[in-house]
């Protein structure tokens, strides 16, 4: 069975989602679209609006047959982090081709992209280093590509993703064919309504959450689990509780806090997470690298334990449809990463840092996320 790769959030699965899916098939000429779908904490730092089960059934009905969970060490990191553990779960599913959505109004051919990154990656890691101290990550990796790769000048967040997504393919012996699709009519941080079927994840949260008629940019299995918005703000006493009775040298201990950012931390006083997030930004500290930064020192995440759940990463099954399993069958036998249908007491030490912002997220959004769930079936 010939099978088609897309790496997603679904922070909630919208019209949009659908349209992928659909084209992800139509593209490719896939029997089967497998979804490697983000948990319960998203790539920006931020906990998803609905919960894994929730997406992967509005997924499942809607063109996607296989979903199969990106692990928290993997899901909330920059792109290329992102990217790398996508691939390395598709390619660990012999998936034949890669498809995703890009904002880029350039015409790239990304599978070339990715071999001459690879080829040029000496140079490329040389001009990294010599850039400013000052530069955020992505400005660096920015400036990276216009200087190396002058035919890419334009760096839309989608674009970002679609770039990491090629590198890292580019990496394996057998490369998965790339199919880029152009977003439909929304970019990504769109929060305007403009289209009477698509609208951005962005838009329709913050539609959502001023009460504003979604019913039209969603499908029906979305609209029917959408009775309340979870988002930061709702572990703000958690956070506010950590920032409070650690120190600064406790805090250093946090995956990624470094540069002293720690001691900006604990001078912050605020009664909010979007006013602690405010005060706390700096052009240095972008919102997205920050929500990270927030998310592990949270859940009070180790620099040994993101790159332990990496190395022991496995294949956790959310849900499929009958394709989905016919897939299972044929081809599980090659599956080069273990492969779990439900979490049980083993599973839970692959996959402990997964488990534990499951458990987290269990505080605001009482629903067992992991024990005793089984795949869902379509």
């Amino acid at each position: 069975m010939r099978s088609c790769g897309i790496i997603v959030e679904y922070n909630p699965f919208h019209n949009g989602h659908r349209y992928h899916a659909e084209m992800a098939k139509k593209l490719t000429g896939a029997e089967v679209v497998i979804a490697v779908m983000s948990g319960n904490f998203l790539q920006r730092g931020e906990p998803a609006f609905m919960d894994k089960w929730m997406r992967t059934e509005a997924a499942l009905s809607n063109g996607v047959d296989l979903v199969v969970e990106l692990p928290f060490s993997w899901a909330v990191q920059s792109a290329d982090y992102f990217a790398k553990g996508g691939i390395k779960l598709l390619q660990a599913l012999n998936c034949d081709a890669l498809c995703f959505g890009t904002d880029s109004q350039e015409t790239i051919d990304y599978q070339q992209y990715g071999q001459l990154f690879v080829e040029k990656q000496a140079a490329v890691d040389l001009l990294f280093h010599q850039l400013p101290i000052g530069m955020s990550y992505p400005e660096k990796m920015a400036e990276v590509v216009r200087q190396l790769f002058p035919a890419i000048q334009e760096f839309p967040p989608n674009h970002i993703l679609g770039l990491s997504y090629a590198k890292e393919n580019a990496t394996y012996a057998h490369p998965m064919a790339i199919y880029p699709l152009p977003r439909k009519d929304q970019g990504y941080h769109d929060v305007e309504m403009l289209s009477e079927q698509f609208a951005s994840a962005t838009g329709i949260r913050q539609a959502f959450i001023k009460g504003e008629d979604i019913t039209s940019f969603v499908p029906k299995e979305t609209m029917k689990h959408l009775n309340r918005a979870i988002s930061w703000e709702n572990f703000w006493p958690f956070l506010n509780y950590q920032v409070t009775v650690s120190t600064a040298a406790q805090m250093t201990n946090i995956y990624q806090m470094n540069e002293g950012i720690e001691h900006r931390l604990k001078k912050i006083q605020a009664n909010s997470f979007s006013d602690f997030l405010q005060q706390v930004k700096t052009k240095r500290y972008t919102t997205t690298r920050l929500q990270r930064l927030l998310t592990y020192f949270l859940l009070q995440v180790r620099s040994e334990e993101i790159r332990n759940e990496q190395e022991q990463s496995m294949l956790h099954i959310l849900g499929f449809t009958k394709q989905g399993q016919e897939y299972l069958r044929e081809h599980k036998k090659n599956f080069t990463l273990p492969l779990a249908a439900k979490i049980g007491q083993a599973e839970k030490q692959n996959l402990f840092l997964t488990y534990r912002a499951d458990q987290l997220y269990q505080l605001i959004h009482p629903v067992e996320q992991n024990l005793g769930r089984t795949p869902i079936r379509l």
